[in-house]
């Protein structure tokens, strides 16, 4: 078990394996193998989106096969039929996620691509959320991911079609749409303060 994230190697390569050893202070994601520190303590404002975001997604999946999960949940997302730990480089506890397939959960959380993640930015976390975690989340399959830019008061949406990310709108006014899920859409006025 290590404690010190200190000890550890910033350029070595790390895998799901390692992360499970791992027991430290802070929150730790690991995408391609590289570590990456999570922010200590969201800001109000973050929290503020995730808790609305998380209300009304929960309220649209109420009663179908969708589960939404948030924050500290793991997600691995392996490449190909690599499912050993130990063959896993990359592990996220995105903001929020939706997953619809239910095979996809274990004890663990989810192993697989989510069918919808909701990442919540902030200058701490900008470049990961729309570059590294981006890059990722197209080539691991994640069907569609909203970028939501508390700063801003606005949602990027983008969706999955034939493996790259399509720009599904930016909302800083009218409601954020779901590409994938009919019927879901976020007023602006009722996520952001």
């Amino acid at each position: 078990m290590i404690t010190d994230i200190h000890s550890l190697d910033p350029n070595g390569t790390y895998t799901y394996a390692d992360y499970l050893k791992w027991r430290f202070d802070e929150q730790v994601e690991i995408i391609k193998g590289k570590i990456y520190r999570m922010s200590p303590a969201p800001k109000m404002a973050h929290q503020w989106v995730s808790n609305k975001l998380s209300f009304l997604l929960n309220k649209h999946f109420e009663g179908k096969l969708c589960t939404i999960f948030e924050a500290p949940f793991d997600v691995r997302l392996p490449i190909g039929n690599d499912r050993f730990p130990e063959k896993i480089y990359t592990v996220v506890q995105p903001d929020i996620c939706v997953i619809c397939d239910e095979s996809k959960l274990d004890e663990d959380g989810c192993l697989g691509a989510p069918d919808l993640i909701v990442e919540i930015t902030s200058t701490s976390t900008y470049k990961k959320d729309f570059n590294e975690k981006f890059n990722w989340y197209e080539k691991a399959g994640v069907r569609e991911y909203w970028i939501a830019i508390p700063s801003e008061k606005a949602i990027q949406v983008y969706y999955l079609e034939n493996g790259q990310y399509q720009l599904g709108g930016i909302y800083d006014q009218s409601p954020a749409q779901s590409v994938i899920f009919e019927g879901f859409e976020a007023a602006l006025e009722k996520v952001f303060r």
